[in-house]
């Protein structure tokens, strides 16, 4: 990988928004990240989480010219959000040949392990912060995740 490589992903890092980036290949390891780190961004949003999700939301207008299919979102989107509080990688068990921790219908109380944050090298268990069931799973296993991005609705 040379340098003129790099700053192209630096460049679609800056086009899309994106704060972190990880390549793995034979001979190649590149970890590219920028901003604040996610504890830092939590620390200074305090209890602004409750805001994230609206920021989520807002791509949402282009669909508007379509009412039928923004009514037909309308009842996935029941329940509360349980967001990431940090940006890493998304895991729904804690290994690959384990079941995962929760599923559609499932039934959690609060303080249960719903999912696993990897951010770097380090797996951060995300806790259920009520008890009731889980009506939806918003991120693929193994996905990239960003702080405040809805990861499951419960109701």
């Amino acid at each position: 990988m040379d340098l003129k490589e790099i700053r192209n992903i630096v460049e679609l890092m800056n086009e899309h928004g994106l704060s972190y980036f990880h390549l793995e290949e034979e001979g190649v390891n590149v970890k590219l990240k920028k901003g604040l780190d996610a504890e830092a961004i939590q620390a200074a949003l305090g209890g602004m989480q409750a805001h994230a999700a609206p920021v989520a939301a807002a791509p949402a207008p282009a669909s508007v010219a379509a009412p039928a299919s923004a009514e037909s979102a309308a009842p996935v989107a029941a329940g509360d959000e349980i967001t990431s509080p940090m940006v890493g990688t998304f895991y729904t068990k804690p290994s690959p040949e384990a079941p995962s921790f929760v599923e559609v219908g499932t039934a959690v109380s609060e303080g249960q392990t719903l999912c696993i944050i990897e951010a770097m090298k380090v797996m951060n268990e995300i806790k259920a912060e009520r008890s009731g069931t889980i009506s939806e799973i918003c991120v693929a296993d193994a996905s990239p995740v960003q702080f405040g991005d809805a990861l499951f609705r419960i109701q």
